[in-house]
């Protein structure tokens, strides 16, 4: 009898430590960090015995691991949807949020993010005979050798108006060599958790190895609006500015967005109001649209639609999910 109190008690005293390591009672805390390389779940855990209590990756993050559907959505043809609470963490729709898609120029999302982290707006980005794109009918402004703007030019440019060959002076400029950039792109990918995604290239034209999902779409515009300077930039319907030509001469251009809501031409539901985002169209990605809006409240929400058949179908269907919002 003794020996089965003794052993209740163990047992007891057990959980009893268990449970104020895992949730804590004090004002001590620790964090889980992503990290690819560690053999427990992707999470490094505390292996000592504390009062304190463990925040996991993503606590502040949307997580999906199924579909998440509507009966009053029909996707139709399109590859991948969701749409995404940002301040409640939660999936309010999703529709293969995992598949591996073509991401086209919101590609160029994560290019931003990186020349904002590792560049300064004000830094001059000099053209070299590296910018140059080949691909017949790919969106360029023609850049030359020699051609310079600042970052915060650039940046517009890339965004707004998705010029391919701005996304090549970036990388080349801000990365020291166009490799080099994609490679940081990468590391950022697999920092953030987009771990389905990879990048060959700064500027999402078509290519082999080149691909992310709805999901890692999110993840990398999540991380990319934290940045003032790309919310400003993504909330503009239109631009005007002069950068410097290879012989000196300054050329002035005008730029429209290509998001059709901040252009008039389509309009979101009437409690939404769309603050920014990002278009992505090639034949082998579809037509690809990334939104940050927000309801009445001032609440914010991703929304992201993959590989839509049409621009029509594409801009239909993310009404409806923005329908969704409350």
């Amino acid at each position: 009898m003794k020996c089965t109190n003794k052993t209740k008690a163990g047992v007891i005293s057990c959980l009893l430590i268990l449970s104020l390591t895992l949730f804590g009672c004090g004002s001590l805390s620790y964090s889980f960090p992503y990290d690819r390389s560690s053999l427990v779940s992707g999470f490094k855990a505390v292996d000592q015995i504390s009062t304190g209590k463990a925040t996991p990756y993503a606590a502040n993050l949307c997580v999906v691991s199924e579909n998440k559907l509507d009966s009053n959505i029909n996707m139709g043809e399109t590859c991948a949807a969701c749409l995404f609470d940002v301040n409640d963490n939660s999936c309010l729709y999703s529709l293969n949020a995992h598949e591996k898609v073509n991401p086209a120029s919101l590609t160029k999302l994560m290019t931003a993010l990186i020349a904002v982290k590792y560049g300064s707006l004000d830094q001059i980005l000099t053209a070299t005979s590296n910018c140059k794109i080949t691909e017949a009918g790919a969106q360029t402004m023609d850049l030359k050798a020699g051609d310079s703007m600042t970052l915060d030019q650039a940046l517009h440019i890339l965004l707004m108006h998705s010029d391919n060959d701005v996304a090549l002076l970036v990388a080349e400029n801000i990365g020291g060599t166009i490799d080099a950039f994609i490679g940081l792109m990468n590391d950022e990918a697999k920092r953030i958790g987009a771990t389905n995604t990879h990048f060959v290239n700064p500027h999402g034209l078509t290519a082999e190895d080149h691909y992310t999902t709805a999901y890692d779409m999110y993840l990398i515009f999540n991380e990319a609006i934290k940045y003032e300077a790309i919310t400003q930039i993504l909330n503009l319907s239109t631009y005007e500015t002069s950068y410097n030509q290879s012989g000196g001469f300054p050329k002035d251009i005008s730029y429209r967005t290509t998001n059709l809501f901040l252009r008039g031409e389509k309009k979101a539901p009437n409690n939404v109001t769309v603050i920014g985002g990002k278009t992505g169209t090639t034949l082998a990605a579809g037509h690809c649209l990334i939104l940050l809006s927000k309801n009445t409240e001032g609440k914010p929400y991703i929304s992201v639609i993959m590989k839509a058949p049409s621009t029509e179908t594409l801009y239909d269907q993310m009404v409806t999910l923005l329908e969704l919002i409350p």
